[in-house]
């Protein structure tokens, strides 16, 4: 089963998606939905994809689990609930009890927007530690100036399965990458984290971008994780800023080729459906 493990969906209003307003990213100034995703899904294999939150909201997280329960190629749901709450499995439970709400497979917090401390609170630990009874993933999306924040988090809540997006946002665009493949090793060190083949392109020169400034920090990714623990994503349509959808995935399959059949089955789409629980009806 092939699986797109990491896109995003929304209904653009400009008050909701201050992040892209406020980014100048107009291409991605529109509504992307199921229909929109499912030809290219068709094009490559793919059964289906897991849904990520793009906005921090309750609202935002039933609505993507009310997509996912009218569209079966959405196979899972990464939501958002405030961990820092007081009564995080009441607001779980609240989503899992709305339409949708078995395909909720994990939670994610924007973390690449917080402060310098926020992996540290106490709070925010704790409601990630509750995960481990709810049955979730947590998505880890920073930067990777945080990597030393996000080890020391990781490893404090090693009960909890976590997956690192977009391979921590290297800086690809700069060319920077020995602190961030020595930070990535730090991470992967801890066998409870898998990390997303995703999100690279955006991280390069939007313009200027080539195949070969990408592969080597693939070529790091799975020396750190090895081929068990990757999980291949588009990012789309934030993907578009850079690149098309058939470009993403070309890039990595042209990269897998020289991996065994197990492991190219395993990058997309096995190891998905073993860490978020997926199969070709959903979650």
């Amino acid at each position: 089963m092939r699986v797109d493990s990491h896109q995003h969906f929304w209904s653009f209003s400009r008050d909701q998606y201050g992040w892209i307003v406020d980014g100048g990213l107009k291409v991605l100034e529109r509504d992307f939905l199921p229909s929109d995703l499912e030809p290219l899904l068709d094009a490559h294999g793919m059964a289906g994809s897991v849904a990520v939150q793009a906005r921090q909201s309750l609202e935002e997280s039933r609505w993507l689990l009310e997509l996912a329960a009218q569209s079966p190629r959405v196979l899972g749901v990464v939501g958002w609930v405030d961990l820092r709450a007081a009564d995080v499995a009441r607001d779980i439970a609240h989503l899992r009890e709305g339409p949708g709400g078995e395909h909720l497979v994990g939670i994610r917090h924007v973390v690449q927007d917080e402060a310098p401390g926020f992996l540290d609170g106490a709070r925010f630990r704790r409601g990630v530690g509750a995960l481990t009874l709810q049955g979730l993933v947590y998505d880890l999306l920073i930067y990777a100036h945080q990597f030393e924040e996000a080890v020391r988090f990781a490893a404090a809540v090693d009960g909890v399965p976590m997956v690192l997006d977009h391979i921590g946002k290297p800086k690809i665009a700069s060319g920077e990458r020995s602190e961030w493949n020595r930070s990535l090793r730090a991470l992967a060190a801890l066998e409870h984290v898998s990390v997303k083949v995703s999100g690279l392109v955006t991280e390069a020169d939007h313009r200027a971008w080539t195949k070969e400034q990408l592969l080597p920090y693939l070529d790091d990714t799975l020396e750190a994780f090895g081929a068990g623990r990757l999980l291949f994503g588009t990012d789309w349509p934030v993907c578009t800023l850079a690149a098309t959808y058939v470009d993403v995935v070309e890039i990595v399959e042209g990269w897998a080729s020289a991996l065994s059949s197990d492991e190219r089955n395993a990058l997309f789409g096995g190891n998905a459906a073993r860490v978020y629980g997926l199969t070709e009806s959903g979650a």
